[in-house]
C-alpha cells in the first residue's frame, strides 16, 4: 500500500512538472497561435544555465536568474527570427522552431558535453520531506522528516516498512502550484493580462489604444520560455540533467492535446493524468495472460496473441499516455477542456 501511495505522489509531482512545461507552451499557443517545437529545448537550457550559475552564485540565485536568461533568449529569438517568418504561416513557424531545437541541442552538447552533469539539489532540499510508516499492527502513519529508528524497527511479530519521500519533489510541486497561481492572477487580475488577451483577438484595437502588439507577443513568447526554464531548474535537481532531457517534447504535446489546445485548465488536467499514467502502472506486474487466468482462460504460448498478451502493465506504462492521446483524438478532438479542434 505504501508503494502505491508513493507512486501516486510521484505521479502527481511528475504531472506538475509536465504542467510547468505545458503551461508555457499553452500560453504561447493560445496567445500567439505558435506551436513552439523547441519548448523542451528551453527546458533543457534552463537546467544547464542553473547548473553553471549554481557554481557561481549558488542555487537560490540560479533559481531566479536561469529562467530570466532563458526568457531573454526566447524573446530574442522571437524578435529576430520568429517574427520574420510569422507572415509565412504556421508551417514556417513550426519548421523554424524545429530547427532551433536541434541548434540548442548541439550547443548544449558542445559546451557541457554529451553526458549528464552533477546537478543535484542544494543541502536545504537534499533531505526527507516525510516518512510513510507502514506496520502490520497499526494503520499507516505519516511522520514529518525522517522517522525515528525505533519506529522503523521490525520485530518477530510486527513487520514495519519505512519509506522516505524526498524534499526536492515536494519543492517541485510547490513551485508548480505557485506558478499556476501566479499565471492565473496575471492573466485574469492584472492590466497586462487583459492587454495580452485582447492583443490576440483585437490587435488593431489594442494598437489604437497605444500598445505595441509585436512587443506584447515578444514578452509572451519570452515568458513561456522562462516558464520552461524554471521547470528545467527544478526538474534538473529532481531527475537527471543531460541533453536527452529535451526528448520530453513529445509528451508535452500529448499533454496539451489531451487537455485541450490553448486551455490552461486543460493543460493542468492533462498533465496530472499523464503523470499518473506513467507512474501508477509501475506497481502492477500483471498482463493479459494473468487476467485471462483469473477467469479460468489460458493463452497458449504458440498463439499469435501471446507476445502482446504477456506484456505487463508496468512494461506498457510509457505508451499509455499516447494511447490516451489517440482515444482523445478519436472521441473528443478538441481535448478534455479545449475550445478548438486539435
Amino acid at each position: 500500500m505504501d508503494q502505491v501511495l508513493i507512486n501516486l505522489l510521484n505521479g502527481a509531482s511528475s504531472g506538475l512538472l509536465l504542467f510547468m512545461l505545458s503551461a508555457g507552451l499553452t500560453l504561447i499557443f493560445s496567445m500567439m497561435g505558435v506551436l513552439n517545437f523547441a519548448h523542451a529545448s528551453f527546458y533543457m537550457l534552463g537546467a544547464y544555465f542553473a547548473y553553471t550559475l549554481s557554481g557561481l552564485v549558488g542555487f537560490w540565485a540560479a533559481l531566479v536568474a536561469a529562467p530570466l536568461l532563458v526568457g531573454l533568449a526566447g524573446a530574442a529569438f522571437e524578435r529576430s527570427v520568429l517574427r520574420r517568418v510569422h507572415k509565412f504561416g504556421h508551417v514556417a513557424e513550426l519548421l523554424v522552431t524545429f530547427g532551433l531545437s536541434y541548434v540548442l541541442l548541439e550547443i548544449v552538447q558542445l559546451v557541457w558535453g554529451r553526458t549528464s552533469v552533477p546537478f543535484g539539489p542544494p543541502p536545504a532540499l537534499a533531505g526527507t520531506a516525510f516518512t510513510l510508516v507502514s506496520s502490520s499492527a497499526e494503520p499507516m502513519r505519516v511522520v514529518l522528516g525522517v522517522a525515528p529508528p525505533e519506529m522503523c524497527q521490525r520485530t518477530a511479530e510486527v513487520m514495519v516498512t519505512c519509506t522516505r519521500y524526498p524534499l526536492n519533489r515536494v519543492f517541485l510541486a510547490g513551485v508548480a502550484i505557485a506558478m499556476l497561481l501566479a499565471l492565473w492572477l496575471m492573466l485574469t487580475r492584472t492590466r497586462i493580462g487583459l492587454v495580452i488577451q485582447a492583443a490576440l483577438t483585437h490587435p488593431e484595437m489594442v494598437e489604437a489604444l497605444g500598445h505595441n502588439v509585436p512587443r506584447v507577443f515578444m514578452l509572451v513568447f519570452g515568458t513561456g520560455c522562462a516558464m520552461a526554464g524554471l521547470a528545467g531548474v527544478v526538474g534538473g535537481i529532481t531527475f537527471v540533467t543531460e541533453p536527452n532531457m529535451a526528448h520530453i517534447g513529445p509528451i508535452i504535446f500529448a499533454v496539451i492535446v489531451i487537455g485541450g489546445m490553448g486551455s490552461l485548465p486543460g493543460a493542468f488536467l492533462g498533465s496530472i493524468l499523464v503523470g499518473l499514467l506513467q507512474t501508477l502502472p509501475l506497481t502492477v506486474d500483471k498482463s493479459l495472460v494473468h487476467l485471462a487466468a483469473s477467469f479460468g482462460l489460458t493463452v497458449a504460448p504458440e498463439s499469435w496473441l501471446y507476445p502482446v498478451a504477456k506484456i505487463t502493465l508496468a512494461q506498457a506504462a510509457p505508451i499509455l499516455p499516447y494511447l490516451l492521446l489517440v482515444l482523445i483524438l478519436i472521441l473528443r478532438p478538441r481535448g478534455l477542456l479545449g475550445t478548438r479542434e486539435s
